[in-house]
């Protein structure tokens, strides 16, 4: 009998989201627990994780693959119990999330042989989400599998802004925000920025994904950067580089600009971070990065 694993087949705009929700979350897994799930947080031994290689599932006959990228083992505090945490982000609504769910625990049950934790998290404005998958029959209940959800639209932001923590101020571009309010949201994640003491490369990490997803039009950047000249904590917020890079404050620190992000990119290399998603929050071109 031939086991078939029937997937969807990744769009470059799907890979790119995959992709930088990989990168946050393997850097500040603790942090997006803490911020999330604090039950799990509570009970996981932080100083035995392990990230697992990337996932690749097939489908034999028409060939598309999807990747699994958040694939961390750890053991539970004060015991020998080890256990897998699989993170799953969903960008887009899809009717049979809940069974590929099942299929990638499923799958990963088998190869490992280890309890497993799975998390969804979606971030799409649909209203769609389960949080299940059933088999069952007129004539029996076959099983019930569940999975943790996280949905960020359903999330206020407001909650995330005193925490002070990297992974909750990156995914403030993704919660549950007003049109109004967009510049209130990255006005609150300048002042988090200023008050995380974070190495350049993980900084440029934070910024690079809140910016995918929220972006000030030119009107607001203005409107922005009058109410941050009244606030006391204005003279900080100025001196983050990335706010002089996003603004363009003083055309002659262009040059400046130019060093800091390769120096930047130079850091994330060192931490052995793709060059595609180095790419996508330096904006500097492949071949830029290479020849660093």
């Amino acid at each position: 009998m031939t086991v078939t694993t029937v997937v969807k087949e990744e769009s470059p705009g799907y890979t790119r989201h995959d992709q930088l929700f990989k990168q946050l979350i393997n850097t500040f897994f603790e942090e997006f627990l803490e911020a999330f799930f604090p039950d799990i947080h509570h009970n996981i031994d932080f100083h035995s994780i392990q990230p697992y290689p990337q996932e690749v599932y097939t489908d034999l006959i028409q060939g598309n693959t999807r990747r699994l990228d958040i694939i961390v083992e750890t053991k539970l505090k004060s015991t020998d119990t080890v256990i897998i945490v699989h993170i799953e982000p969903q960008n887009e609504k899809q009717d049979n999330f809940h069974e590929r769910m099942f299929r990638y625990f499923s799958l990963m049950y088998n190869k490992y042989q280890k309890p497993i934790v799975p998390i969804a998290i979606f971030s799409y404005s649909e209203k769609w989400e389960r949080d299940e998958y059933t088999m069952e029959f007129p004539f029996a209940h076959v099983l019930t599998f569940q999975y943790l959800t996280l949905h960020l639209r359903k999330k206020n932001w407001r909650d995330y802004i005193k925490s002070d923590n990297p992974a909750a101020a990156a995914l403030l571009s993704k919660m549950g925000y007003k049109k109004e309010e967009k510049v209130q949201v990255k006005i609150e994640f300048l002042r988090m920025m200023t008050r995380m003491e974070l190495d350049p490369a993980r900084e440029r990490l934070i910024y690079g994904f809140f910016e995918t997803y929220l972006i000030l039009s030119e009107k607001e950047e203005e409107e922005m950067a009058k109410e941050i000249k009244q606030l006391p904590d204005a003279e900080k917020i100025m001196e983050l580089p990335i706010s002089y890079e996003e603004r363009g404050i003083e055309k002659g620190k262009e040059i400046g600009k130019e060093i800091r992000t390769k120096e930047v990119a130079r850091e994330m290399l060192k931490k052995g971070m793709s060059i595609e998603l180095i790419a996508e929050v330096t904006r500097l071109s492949e071949q830029e990065i290479k020849q660093l």
